[in-house]
């Protein structure tokens, strides 16, 4: 359910991601006797364990890797850590936060940033990067997962820092009252005047005066410019490709 804009900034809200779907990115880099397995893809935390080893025996029959990948793909997807959280306060904080875009899928690089409202339990990754990918006039499919992924990442990250700052509030708040520990900075103040900046339905933001400075930027590289960029990858260590896959 959809947050009001007028909630108190104060109040707590039990751990979950501030979208439709609950579903939570999962980035996989793992080697075995000198194969490399990379991969990234959101999972329903709610789905049973069973269905991660169900998941890793058929990657490894699919993609005929060693037996030695099968643990390593299960442990590596970590639902325990998710799941330590659910029930917790988090305290949303600034309720419109950047997202920043900074992707190479193929033979297209694109940079972004928007606003990104946390209240909105309705917000959709999936279908925003779906309309950029159609404004934009991208037509690889690998792209718009990859959009998709990297928002949700970020967006857990942030329910994760929540969680903790709504802990160390309940262990400082000893002789003082919470809403003195947590009382809006300048910024905060700023963030939720931009709530006025939102449609009821809305998630994204650009700030008109910043359209000139934040609006995407697409780049399309030559074969060279891939495999440069490859190697280089091969050399600093890799950062993610990133492929979504649906909890199967």
């Amino acid at each position: 359910m959809k947050s009001p804009a007028s909630a108190s900034w104060k109040a707590p809200l039990k751990f979950r991601m501030p979208t439709a779907e609950n579903l939570i990115p999962i980035r996989l880099d793992i080697e075995v006797d000198g194969q490399r397995y990379k991969d990234a893809f959101t999972w329903n935390p709610y789905d049973p364990d069973s269905e991660v080893v169900m998941f890793a025996k058929r990657t490894v029959k699919d993609l005929k890797l060693s037996p030695g990948f099968l643990p390593q793909i299960v442990q590596s997807i970590q639902l325990a850590t998710f799941r330590s959280y659910e029930g917790q306060d988090m305290y949303v904080g600034d309720k419109i936060i950047p997202i920043k875009l900074d992707l190479q899928v193929n033979h297209i690089v694109i940079r972004d940033q928007f606003l990104w409202d946390l209240n909105n339990f309705d917000s959709d990754p999936e279908e925003f990067a779906r309309t950029l990918c159609k404004d934009l006039g991208i037509e690889d499919p690998e792209v718009e997962p990859a959009i998709a992924f990297a928002i949700r990442e970020q967006l857990y990250e942030i329910a994760i820092q929540n969680v903790t700052t709504a802990r160390e509030n309940r262990i400082s708040k000893k002789g003082r009252r919470a809403a003195e520990h947590f009382t809006p900075s300048k910024a905060s103040g700023a963030a939720l005047d931009l709530m006025k900046l939102f449609s009821f339905g809305s998630s994204v933001v650009r700030k008109r005066k910043e359209w000139d400075y934040y609006k995407p930027v697409l780049d399309l590289l030559s074969n060279e410019d891939v495999h440069a960029l490859e190697a280089k990858e091969e050399r600093s260590g890799w950062e993610g490709k990133l492929v979504l896959r649906e909890s199967i």
